[in-house]
Parts: structure tokens; C-alpha cells; sequence
């Protein structure tokens, strides 16, 4: 039998996605009724509102059964409990660019991640390149708009 992948994240990433759940399935009911409502409106094949209906339905199951899914393959990880000298899952990296320019990332998982708030995926080409580094190391990654070199600089667990 195969093993179940786990999924590492952080506690605000798990309890980000409890409450999407939450969300969507006290949704359900809602959408039940607007079925119904949209039923009592006669001929079906002509029914805008219904088929609409019909098809939210499918999208919050759906999401539903990705979000258990996802739920119940998490591993949460504090960052503040580890150590060590390598970047790993959790850890937040300073890394000098091209330009001497230091620029800050948390690693986290694919769900977390956001550029735009200094979160990056492991999955992601810079997350993979940095795995496994140790301050002093430099690292060359092709992003979408070239090749970009950094050094890093430090490795913290907060």
C-alpha cells in the first residue's frame, strides 16, 4: 500500500484551511435551499438559477474533498522548535541579490506561500534551490524572468 504524503505547513497555514472548511460546509445548507427554490420554479432545462446552483454545489463539494484531503495530510511544523545550520521547511533566510540587496524569505508550504509577504514554497524554484543551504552558500536559480544568483546570508528559526 502506498504511503500517504504528508504535508508540512505552518499552524496559521492549518488553521487557514480549517476554517475555509468551515466556511463551505456551513455553505452546504444554503445551497440546498437555493436548489430547492429554484426547483419550485418549474421546467429545469431552461433554469438559470437552478443549473447555477447546481453547479456551486459541485465546486464547494469539490473543494471540500480537497481541503479533508489536504487537512488530514498535515503536518504542522513550529519553526521556533528547530535548529540547525542548513535551510529547511520553516526556516526564514536572508539572502544578499545581485545587487548586495538583502531580501528575507520564510520557507513554507505551497498553500502559505506568498511572494508578496516574504513566503515561498519549498516547492517553488527558489525554495528548492535553497534547501539544504548554509549561510555563506550561493545558489544560481532560473526564475521567469532569468537567472538570478544570491548568497545567503542568514538562517533563522522564528
Amino acid at each position: 500500500m502506498a504511503s500517504i504524503e504528508k504535508l508540512p505547513m505552518l499552524a496559521e497555514g492549518y488553521e487557514r484551511l480549517t476554517a475555509d472548511l468551515k466556511a463551505l460546509r456551513e455553505e452546504r445548507p444554503r445551497i440546498v435551499d437555493a436548489i430547492e427554490e429554484a426547483r419550485a420554479h418549474g421546467d429545469l432545462s431552461e433554469n438559470a438559477e437552478y443549473h447555477a446552483a447546481k453547479e456551486r454545489q459541485g465546486q464547494v463539494e469539490a473543494t471540500i474533498a480537497d481541503l479533508e484531503d489536504k487537512i488530514s495530510r498535515a503536518q504542522i511544523i513550529d519553526p521556533a522548535s528547530l535548529s540547525g545550520d542548513k535551510v529547511i521547511f520553516g526556516a526564514t533566510v536572508t539572502l544578499l541579490d545581485d545587487d548586495e540587496k538583502p531580501v528575507r524569505y520564510q520557507i513554507v508550504g505551497p498553500y502559505e506561500a506568498d511572494a508578496k509577504v516574504g513566503r515561498i514554497s519549498y516547492n517553488s524554484p527558489l525554495g528548492k534551490a535553497l534547501i539544504g543551504r548554509r549561510v555563506d552558500d550561493e545558489i544560481e536559480v532560473t526564475v521567469p524572468s532569468g537567472d538570478k544568483f544570491y548568497l545567503v546570508r542568514n538562517i533563522e528559526f522564528i
